[in-house]
């Protein structure tokens, strides 16, 4: 603390001595404080492009996502009109909204409620209802009474339909799927008359998994959907009623809460707050780079005049600069306010570094490192440092070095690679480059709501942290069969056959290297072959035959057989699992039996022989068909394979066999251990090493080769020696006695849980009506499987069900107890429910009772064979049971007296009661299919389908995995708890049973990854930021680099995260050891939003913004921002050019201001289709049920990927019609896109029956597809981002006027040309390349921009320019897929841009396209080279020219790795070329690219110039046409002998004399500046600006006059 002290004292004394330095010596005089508080600030905005949304709606929204039961408490606290009216401010309003669900909710979950209402993060779900209320007025007849309600089908009048200011609107009303109640008098009508419609099953409307259901509703209800608001006037009336009717059992109450456009009016103050002002969202970074300006790519025209905005706040005094801590010095010297902050401006400006000396660098990671711990609140000094660095780093590289830090740091690198960051959140690894905030709270919010559920249940804080933090068991892939049994008949033994002993023993000659493909001959039992079969069948014979032929060979595995007949486990099936006395003839029997006989009198070999020589004596050598064997064809195989070595006739041993029935019973147990184990259903199958497997040979070969690598690991390790049993020691530690695909999900079904944690805490709960069944003797035991059975008694499924899980517990289970659930479908006859009754009756009374399983299943054996009462009347039925249960209770010693009081007592109504309260919480609240038979193991939901056999063995298996991957790790945590607060008493086995169920099913449905890390082996005493909170049941682990990127973005979202929560936190800092450069170039602001983006003077709300205060003024940024994956963003408001910003050119505006606008989030994908390579170029379309196809795209080969532009709603995908959707099948999905998360998909195809072996895309059917385009053109905007109708963007392509003069004079084939531009100056010569390509043509031509980059000006401009001049464009994008390395630098994104999506970035209409760089100036007709045979190439370059002999040393591709690369072929230049899209698809060049750049962009060394470096690498795969010299012209490369020719001219940078680009172009082209003035002069025009010439332009000698209309005219400067 006295170092501290001192230190403090110190940098007091410094500052005293700085202010004074700087008052004497004149810097407080007038006009020097003047020139430094003339520094500049940039403020960035990010607004959503909907419409807003009312904050308390979100907070509702926030709610339910909490508990679904808060969300309706919370509409009950504010459905009064005058709630919140005392409120003057949005400020006051929002903080009633927070101070409300504080009082639902606990601590820290509170304090994340307030901090997400703030991020705005549940508007989307808001917008999302909009969608679904715009369809709901369009898609039904609106009520008589209401006709003047004006209701399109497009939806797009749907503000006015319910605006209260047109005739007749209204802000709320009901949909019942056939019509529309606007008016609570039309809603008690309806009601009333729900009697009489119910035969008439009328149309239900559409409900989601997201919607509000009132709770405990009547699940067969009619549905009733309220589209309103709480706090509107007409809210209340209807909601009553809609309650009253739903807790009445009439309606089922959906509410879907949504404001109209014009409704806020009839609001509450606090109900409107939100909805009027746009949606400024947060949770994303802001970066200003120091620009490198080495060619000055710059712009020379200058804002004359700008929008005039109001100069926001501008100065964030909070935080410490260099060392001063601003807001003390001010309370302390308040008279001195000017100077003070003179002083901090001068600081934060006045050492603006992007240089330093190779020594200053040395130690700059360390000495970073040490600041940041030394400082009072080191996660804010981090922040500070890495977002303001560039002002930072001279004072901080002459910080003197502390060893122990350095020491400790390089001694951690020993572990972790220097620079590397990675974080982990209770222990989970979390994927630094794909975290966003959203992300990061949802992650943080599931962790704080279990510890809130397990706190509920009583579980210490301890115990709750360490069940979030322990890691759960590995699910291994690896499913194991234990099938050691006598039934195994192996043909070999590598370790003891005579054929083997040449082979060495040696174990460790598996881990050599061998060639591939090469088997290792090891003398040991190392790969178990078992095949399971009927050997009558088909593929038994073939699997026969393989095996021999296999052992023939002398293939180094163990052989063995399981033996079954299919007939007979058919019998056992329908026989309930007794064996009956089979008198039939039984040909898998008989051989098996003959089989036996053989191998024990003779040999195994024999016994195999025999089996192959049935089917060969049969059918011949190689074909295996279906047709029965029959007993004469086995006979005689078996007289055949015995006559040479016979000891006796083989005819007589053949009767005397059939005559003593001799080895009848141990075939017949094969059957039977085959039927337990659950492998028939395979029919032949292999296990290998208990692995499943196909059994053919080559899934026997690959089966070997996937498990070589487990045995060699063990080998490594030791874990197998000479002497192990392989099979013993895998089958031992991990195996399980059953196998069910459906349960195992090796059926390609996704595993489904639910947690039971709201449903058990509700009042009136089903759990408090549940008593449970438990094995004989283990009633006092604490049980950590629950399975709940869901049953239906009208089924035969259920009832089977109900009677395989009382098998199941009277076959004795130690771990499980079972909760019935009973209930009936379709028939709810009095039978039924006396069932029911006496089973929960007997359940809840007896359930200790040794004998009451006895009781029960003779009581399902009774229902079974009755199944469907036939009785007339139900008294019979009533009689039969009585008697039946009457004699099974006198059996089993319980009480006859009391079932004949509960006959008595029983009331059909009061058992129907209970159904309804059950179907709500098995299909309301758990969504289960609704009446289905399932069963829930601890929140896994497992479902029966009709045909499915699930028997006690599939109970056992699925005790078994629960308890052993979800339960054991848990449960044993619970057992070792000392529970404080909890009465001894109540510490029964029930309530640790309850427990471990409630915590598995809710951990269960925790989403986190699974990959982990050994933090702790880290030294964390000198150089690690330790933040404790012992009561946090929270913990972040991590490694940051606080000077990389990873440790701008880290650092944010971990002050926040501790301001928010304090949850515990260790941060080893892992700086670079030896820096050679600056590892930051930039300034970083990360957007956080906070109770002051509400007005505290008004109802407005401002949005958070990113603020850089005080920026240098001298040196050129670039803006780039930084948003979470699935955002689209572009600028929308910008007077200056963000990617050249100099903020001494502002003149008197004192900060520069940006907004952008999310103009989409992204749906991505994974296409797979089952057992092959991705889809290549299968299509997919998106839209609504009443419009189908909004969007579009395809399938790219890498990984299957795919990705659509979607904004919140609900969604169809399903395949494009044509040649997609008539070789594929894909029912229509649905997917709701109702969070800033956007969506990734997981997408399996398959192709229809008979067509598996025909070819997505081939040539031919290129050609008729293209065919079928221009005929139908069902297909034209396919890929059409942009335009579509989802994002919005109506100015984003423009069909021009066909009528207009330009237009019609421009006749043929229309010729494409895309390009990409990026800051004012590109901008404006793109705008010289499109009127030099218009002037030479008389073809019409569409221009292609990528838009990511463009700038508002720009897009303002274009529509008027495509109208004036008469060509089309459109403006397309392509968000970077996340799985393709990343380019961190503006410019080498942009170049990839140009080469990377070429095959999904435009429509697949297009057919070919030539890029034009923007600085081209074009002297000929394109549609010349349009129309250029390219020779069967997908690309076509023109090379570079190599006669201006000045530059041959900057010729990289003449020496050194590129000659011997390119092998004579010749390197391109990018600045021009031409797409044949039709042949670059087919052939999957796109794919390819992305193949080599994902391989070379690793390396920061390669594709230096990527745009140009990887077609020119990728030549030989993706071959290029090269176009003839003339075709691209550039001085720098060229020389002047050539130049006449030129049909374009690119002003390549000159990397001699870095010539500035504008000086270049009005030197080297003589028409550039004609041109330039025309663009310029329409831009202003467009714009409307009286701009003045920046300067005077000389006209060159060779400039031709402008033509007349241009040569009297001063052109002005371009915004």
């Amino acid at each position: 603390m006295a170092a501290a002290r001192g230190a403090r004292s110190g940098v007091w004394a410094a500052a005293a001595v700085l202010v004074s330095v700087l008052l004497v010596g004149g810097l407080a005089v007038g006009g020097a404080a003047a020139e430094i508080r003339r520094q500049k600030n940039v403020e960035v905005a990010l607004r959503a492009k909907w419409a807003g949304t009312p904050v308390l709606l979100e907070a509702s929204e926030l709610l339910s996502k909490e508990w679904k039961d808060l969300f309706w408490d919370f509409i009950d606290d504010w459905k009064e009109l005058d709630k919140g009216s005392e409120c003057l401010t949005a400020k006051c309003c929002v903080q009633k909204i927070v101070e409300d669900a504080r009082a639902l909710l606990n601590e820290p979950l509170a304090s994340i409620f307030e901090f997400s209402l703030t991020l705005r993060s549940t508007s989307p779900r808001l917008v999302l209802y909009r969608q679904l209320a715009e369809e709901s007025l369009s898609s039904v007849p609106v009520n008589n009474s209401l006709e003047q309600i004006s209701v399109h089908s497009t939806g797009e009048n749907f503000h006015e339909a319910v605006s209260p200011s047109s005739s007749g609107g209204t802000c709320c009303w009901v949909d019942t799927g056939n019509a529309l109640l606007f008016n609570s008098a039309d809603l008690l009508q309806w009601l009333e008359g729900l009697g009489k419609l119910a035969a008439d099953s009328t149309e239900q409307p559409e409900l989601f998994d997201f919607d509000h259901v009132y709770p405990r509703t009547n699940i067969t209800a009619p549905v009733a959907i309220f589209y309103g608001a709480v706090g509107t006037k007409c809210f209340k009336e209807l909601h009553v009623h809609l309650a009253e009717a739903s807790m009445q059992g009439k309606v089922r109450y959906v509410l879907r809460p949504v404001l109209p456009s014009g409704c806020q009016a009839t609001s509450s103050i606090c109900g409107s707050i939100g909805a009027v002002d746009a949606v400024t969202l947060s949770g994303y970074g802001v970066e200003l780079a120091l620009k490198n300006m080495e060619y000055k790519a710059m712009d020379d025209t200058a804002v004359k005049k700008g929008v005039a905005l109001e100069d926001p706040k501008t100065e964030d005094l909070s935080q410490e600069v260099r060392g001063f801590i601003f807001p003390k010095i001010l309370e302390r010297k308040p008279e001195l306010n000017a100077e003070i902050m003179a002083f901090r401006d001068y600081l934060l400006s006045s050492t603006v570094s992007d240089t330093l000396e190779v020594w200053e660098l040395k130690d700059l990671g360390h000495q970073t490192a040490q600041r940041i711990l030394q400082a009072s609140d080191p996660l804010q000094s981090m922040q500070e440092i890495n977002q303001n660095f560039p002002s930072i780093v001279s004072p901080l590289s002459r910080m003197k070095l502390d060893n122990s830090i350095k020491d400790e740091i390089i001694a951690n690198q020993r572990m972790v690679p220097p620079g590397k960051s990675l974080m982990a959140l209770n222990g989970a690894l979390i994927n630094i480059e794909d975290l966003d905030l959203y992300l990061l709270m949802d992650m943080v919010h599931e962790e704080l709501s279990l510890a809130d559920q397990f706190i509920r249940l009583k579980l210490p804080q301890s115990a709750a942290y360490k069940i979030l933090s322990a890691p759960p068991p590995a699910e291994s892939n690896s499913f194991r069969v234990d099938f050691r049994s006598s039934h195994v008949h192996y043909l070999n033994n590598l370790e003891e056959d005579a054929m083997y002993r040449r082979w060495r023993s040696n174990l460790q000659e598996l881990l050599m290297p061998v060639f591939p493909g090469q088997m290792r001959y090891i003398r040991k039992n190392l790969f178990h072959a078992v095949y399971v079969l009927d050997p009558a069948s088909a593929c038994g014979a073939e699997t026969i035959d393989m095996i021999l032929s296999l052992y023939q060979d002398s293939v180094p595995i163990r052989f063995g057989i399981i033996m079954y007949s299919s007939r007979l486990i058919n019998v056992i099936e329908e026989n309930d699992a007794t064996l009956p006395v089979n008198d039939g003839e039984d040909t898998s029997i008989l051989m098996t039996r003959l089989f036996f006989y053989i191998k024990e009198t003779y040999s195994t070999q024999l016994a195999f022989q025999f089996l192959s020589n049935i089917h060969k004596s049969r059918n011949g050598e190689n074909d295996y068909n279906e047709e029965l064997v029959e007993a004469h064809h086995v006979e005689g195989a078996f007289v055949d394979s015995l006559l040479s070595s016979a000891k006796s006739h083989p005819q007589d041993v053949l009767l005397k066999l059939q005559k003593e029935n001799m080895y009848k019973h141990e075939a017949e147990e094969s059957s039977r251990f085959v039927h337990k184990l659950g492998l028939y259903k395979l029919q032949c199958c292999l296990l290998m090493n208990g692995l499943v497997h196909e059994s053919n040979e080559d899934a026997t070969m690959n089966a070997m080769n996937d498990e070589l690598p487990r045995i060699q690991e063990q080998v490594y390790y030791g874990h197998i020696q000479s002497h192990t049993d392989v099979l013993e020691k895998f089958l031992s530690e991990s195996s399980y006695k059953r196998y069910n695909p459906l349960i195992t999900s090796k059926s390609g079904g996704k595993k489904r849980f639910v947690s039971l944690f709201a449903s058990y805490h509700q009042e009136d709960s089903v759990f408090n009506d549940i008593n449970y069944l438990q094995s004989p003797g283990t009633t006092d035991d604490a049980k950590p499987v629950t399975h709940l059975l869901a049953v239906d008694l009208s089924s035969k499924v259920g009832t089977k069900l109900l009677h395989e899980a009382i098998r199941y517990l009277m076959a004795g289970s130690n771990r499980a107890r079972v909760g019935l659930l009973l209930y009936a479908h379709n028939d709810s006859s009095s039978p039924i429910l006396l069932l029911k009754d006496i089973f929960d009756r007997t359940v809840s009374s007896f359930s200790y009772k040794e004998k009451v399983l006895d009781f029960l299943h003779g009581l399902c054996k009774f229902y079974e064979a009755q199944h469907t009462p036939t009785y007339s009347v139900a008294g019979d039925w009533t009689t039969t049971i009585m008697e039946k249960v009457y004699s099974l209770a006198a059996e089993t010693a319980l009480p006859i007296d009391d079932y004949k009081a509960w006959f008595t007592s029983f009331s059909a109504d009061k058992v129907l009661k209970g159904f309804n309260k059950l179907s709500d919480f098995l299909f309301g609240q758990l969504g289960l299919p609704f009446g289905s038979n399932a069963v829930i193991t601890n929140g896994r939901v497992f479902v029966m389908n009709e045909g499915d056999s699930f028997l006690a063995d599939d109970l056992g298996l699925l005790e078994s995995m629960e308890y052993e991957l979800r339960t054991k790790y848990i449960f044993e945590i619970i057992e070792e708890v000392e529970w404080a607060g909890v009465d001894p008493d109540d510490l029964t086995s029930k309530f640790y049973s309850n427990i471990a169920m409630l915590v598995s099913s809710s951990m269960s449905v925790r989403e986190r990854p699974s990959e982990r890390a050994h933090f702790e082996i880290l030294h964390a005493e000198h150089s690690a930021i330790k933040l404790n909170n012992v009561n946090s049941s929270i913990h972040i682990d991590a490694v940051i680099d606080p000077l990389s990127p990873a440790g701008q973005k880290l650092s944010p979202l971990l002050c926040i995260l501790w301001k928010q929560i304090q949850l515990s936190m260790r941060i080893v800092l892992n700086p670079i050891s030896s820096l050679a450069d600056l590892p930051l170039k930039n300034f970083y602001r990360f957007v956080l939003p906070s109770m002051d983006d509400f007005s505290s003077a008004d109802y407005s709300v401002h949005g958070p913004k990113a603020f850089f205060a005080n920026m240098p003024l001298s040196k050129t940024l670039t803006m780039n921002i930084d948003v979470p994956e699935p955002w689209l963003v572009e600028p929308v408001v910008a007077i200056h050019d963000l990617d050249n910003i100099l903020l001494e050119n502002l003149g008197d505006v004192r900060t520069l201001q940006a907004v952008f606008e999310l103009e989409a989030l992204l749906l991505t994908g994974h296409c797979m289709e089952k057992n092959r390579d991705p889809p290549r170029g299968l299509q997919f379309i998106l839209g609504t049920k009443r419009r189908p196809h909004l969007v579009d795209t395809l399938v790219m080969a890498n990984l299957g990927y795919w990705q659509m532009k979607v904004s919140p709603g609900v969604w169809y995908l399903q395949l494009a019609p044509g040649r997609s959707a008539d070789l594929y099948e894909l029912p229509p999905k649905l997917i709701a896109i109702d969070s800033l998360r956007g969506k990734l998909m997981h997408i399996e195809v398959q192709k229809k029956k008979g067509r598996e072996h025909e070819d997505l895309l081939n040539a031919a059917d290129d050609h008729n597809f293209q065919e079928n385009m221009d005929n139908k053109g069902w297909n034209n905007n396919l890929l059409k981002w942009a335009s579509s109708f989802i994002s919005g963007d109506a100015s984003s392509k423009m069909k021009v006027d066909k009528s207009t003069d330009r237009k019609d004079a421009r006749q043929g084939e229309t010729i494409n040309i895309f390009s990409v531009a990026s800051g004012h100056l590109y901008e404006r010569f793109l705008k010289i390349m499109i009127l030099s390509v218009l002037k030479k043509t008389q073809r019409p031509v569409k221009f292609w921009f990528i838009k990511n980059y463009l700038s508002p000006q720009f897009k303002d401009v274009i529509p008027h320019m495509a109208q004036e001049y008469g060509f089309e464009y459109e403006l397309v994008t392509y968000k970077w897929p996340t799985w393709l390395h990343k380019q961190k630098e503006k410019q080498r994104i942009i170049w990839a841009y140009k080469i990377l999506f070429l095959d999904v970035i435009f429509p697949l209409s297009l057919r070919k396209v030539i890029f034009v760089d923007a600085d081209q100036i074009v002297r000929t007709d394109m549609g010349e080279l349009y129309d250029m045979n390219l020779k069967g190439r997908p690309l076509a370059y023109t090379p570079f020219c190599d006669n201006n002999k000045d530059m041959d040393g900057y010729r990289f591709w003449k020496q050194g790795f590129w000659k011997d690369h390119l092998r004579g072929r010749p390197y391109h230049i990018s600045a021009l070329y031409v797409v044949d899209l039709a042949k670059f698809r087919q052939t999957a060049a796109g794919d390819t690219l992305r193949v080599f750049y994902e391989q070379l962009s690793k390396d920061p060394n390669s594709l230096s110039n990527l745009d140009q470096d990887l077609p020119n690498y990728a030549q030989h795969t993706v071959p290029i046409f090269s176009l003839p010299q003339e075709w691209l012209w550039c001085e720098s490369w060229c020389g002047n002998a050539t130049k006449a020719r030129a049909k374009t001219i690119d002003l390549c940078n000159n990397p001699m004399t870095k010539e500035p680009k504008l000086q270049g172009a009005r030197r080297i082209v003589p028409e550039w500046v004609g041109l330039d003035n025309e663009a310029r002069q329409f831009t202003a025009l467009i714009l409307g600006e009286n701009l003045e010439s920046a300067e005077a332009i000389p006209p060159t000698s060779d400039t031709p006059k402008p033509d007349g209309k241009n040569t009297d005219q001063k052109l002005n400067d371009e915004l």
